[in-house]
């Protein structure tokens, strides 16, 4: 049985094909790296004072907002009028000052001191106040 060949004689070129679109991806690929690299490489890794106080702002606001969305709708449904709204917010508050408090000290755990900075006595300074 004889298998018609689609190509009309043409020698296969399916082969040159495909090693033409793996080099294709792969030059894609190196470059796509490249510019990634590049892209970290530009981006500080320490968040600017912008980013740093939006978040902390947004982490207060958020609790404050959340508590008393809560307690209104406790007000709503048990008929409590302002003291659910009012006992909430006041929770409200004090997880946010907490939110904020661990935001800072994440971020500053996660931001190494500048050089040269004083960071208090260190155990050098310990031992020579000792003797």
């Amino acid at each position: 049985m004889n298998v018609p060949r689609d190509n009309q004689g043409q020698p296969d070129r399916s082969g040159e094909a495909t090693r033409d679109l793996a080099s294709r991806i792969a030059s894609a690929k190196r470059e796509r790296e490249r510019e990634d690299d590049r892209a970290s490489r530009d981006a500080s890794p320490e968040m600017s004072g912008l980013a740093r106080g939006l978040r902390i702002g947004t982490e207060f606001i958020a609790a404050v907002l959340v508590g008393a969305g809560i307690g209104y709708l406790i007000d709503l449904g048990l008929g409590t009028s302002p003291w659910g709204l009012l006992i909430l917010l006041l929770m409200g508050f004090a997880a946010g000052i907490l939110n904020v408090i661990r935001v800072v000290a994440e971020m500053n755990a996660a931001s190494p001191a500048p050089p040269g900075s004083d960071m208090g006595p260190g155990a050098e300074d310990e031992e020579r106040d000792e003797k």
